[in-house]
């Protein structure tokens, strides 16, 4: 019993410190389908009184008779073609090399006298000072890495003009919500894009948006299983072996 008292003491003790410092776990990454500051400071187009010219076929106003059927006014939809392809390469490679050799000799002293006992004293103490010192080290290292990575999404969404900017952009927004054998699958979008990248499909693809924030997530059994606790993800965050 008491190893488990032992392993209760740590899972309790690393769980209050996950609170604490917040900053040592894996927090899952989330979007903000909030406009951008500009969309919100941009007023929107004034809309203008459509007026009938009498003697014309073709109409006038936002919604002409022979037009393209596109998004043109707000609350009205267009397709988006999600299309998101991104590859990245790094490869990194690094090698040092150090070298020293260092060499020190002892002096020796020297007599100009007359020979006699004294030299016999002198080449004494040469012979107890003539000492010699050698150091050689080599430092080596070497290092590479690389990373590759290849992701494709791709999607069709639906989604609403939000606000028409009063430079004739639209602010688009739009979610999708399925759920499929227990699974609920989560497809979100929001973005700024021209008029004049919409088709005569009514449709853009998600390329021509700006500022684009696309969201793809799933809930169920699947994603619960696969997914760490946060008091698991806590402890091994700060668990020093």
């Amino acid at each position: 019993m008491r190893w488990l008292r032992s392993g209760v003491a740590v899972a309790s003790v690393a769980f209050m410190m996950s609170g604490c410092m917040p900053e040592l776990v894996d927090v899952e990454p989330t979007l903000s389908f909030k406009p951008p500051h500009y969309v919100e400071e941009l007023p929107p187009m004034e809309e203008e009184d459509e007026q009938a010219h009498m003697g014309s076929l073709f109409g006038q106003g936002e919604r002409p008779l022979f037009t393209d059927r596109k998004a043109m006014q707000v609350n009205d939809i267009v397709t988006v073609l999600i299309t998101e392809n991104t590859s990245s390469s790094t490869k990194g490679q690094k090698k040092l090399a150090s070298n020293n050799v260092t060499a020190l000799g002892g002096g020796k002293l020297g007599f100009t006298g007359t020979p006699g006992h004294e030299s016999q004293r002198l080449q004494a103490l040469n012979d107890l000072a003539n000492y010699t010192y050698d150091s050689t080290s080599n430092t080596a290292y070497q290092g590479q890495g690389s990373v590759s990575r290849d992701e494709k999404f791709t999607s069709t969404l639906t989604v609403r003009v939000v606000k028409v900017l009063n430079n004739g952009n639209y602010f688009i927004h739009g979610k999708r919500q399925m759920l499929i054998d227990g699974q609920k699958q989560i497809v979100q979008l929001s973005g700024v894009i021209s008029p004049y990248d919409i088709n005569q499909n009514n449709e853009v693809v998600s390329s021509k948006i700006s500022d684009a924030k696309i969201a793809y997530s799933t809930q169920g059994d699947v994603r619960t299983s696969t997914t760490q606790g946060s008091v698991t993800r806590a402890v091994e965050a700060m668990w020093p072996f």
